[in-house]
């Protein structure tokens, strides 16, 4: 059995690692291409082909991908779709990695995670309400929501007790709620 991945496959991994929840945009040249689980995810959800690269653990590698140019449109459809886009780009050029040795793997990084809170592109965004991103956290049994428009730089905060939470985020909107890990399921039932 080959468990053996090649340098680029194995940086993949380790990035995916690191953003288990997001799809990754892996910068490759001109495209972004997505691997796995998520290729196969995004295939579907955004009606491209679906094909494969490589082996890994003696099973073909699922793989797809998209022009960057045209990246943005694609997360669009993505975030509608309910998924969270991880966008790793090319910090070097393959020339510059050549130079660490001839078998250099590109370093590549994550730059930017796409959610409905974080969109800040005009022509994902809708003109005719905020694009808001809570959080409501409790310390010492006083609460507090926050929300900014990243995309115009508006914040606010004010104090507010878990029982006005639900009418609060009625009120605003907002895209995405953030809450810690150990207080999502406490929070889980509110509706917006």
């Amino acid at each position: 059995m080959n468990t053996t991945a090649t340098p680029m496959m194995a940086q993949y991994l380790e990035i995916k690692a690191q953003h288990p929840d997001a799809l990754l945009f892996y910068r490759m040249g001109d495209f972004y291409e997505m691997f796995f689980d998520d290729a196969v995810a995004a295939a579907e959800a955004l009606d491209i082909a679906l094909t494969k690269r490589g082996k890994h653990d003696d099973d073909d590698i699922p793989m797809c991908g998209v022009p960057h140019h045209a990246a943005e449109g694609y997360f669009l459809t993505l975030i509608r779709k309910g998924f969270r886009v991880a966008v790793c780009e090319q910090m070097e050029s393959p020339a510059e990695a050549k130079k660490r040795g001839a078998k250099s793997v590109v370093r590549r990084e994550v730059v930017r995670l796409v959610t409905p809170g974080t969109l800040t592109e005009d022509s994902l965004l809708d003109a005719r309400r905020h694009n808001y991103l809570a959080a409501f956290h409790v310390v010492r049994d006083q609460g507090a929501l926050a929300w900014v428009d990243i995309s115009t730089g508006a914040f606010h905060v004010m104090p507010c007790a878990g029982a006005k939470l639900g009418p609060e985020l009625a009120r605003l909107t907002p895209r995405e709620v953030i809450v810690v890990d150990s207080a999502q399921g406490d929070w889980a039932r509110i509706s917006v």
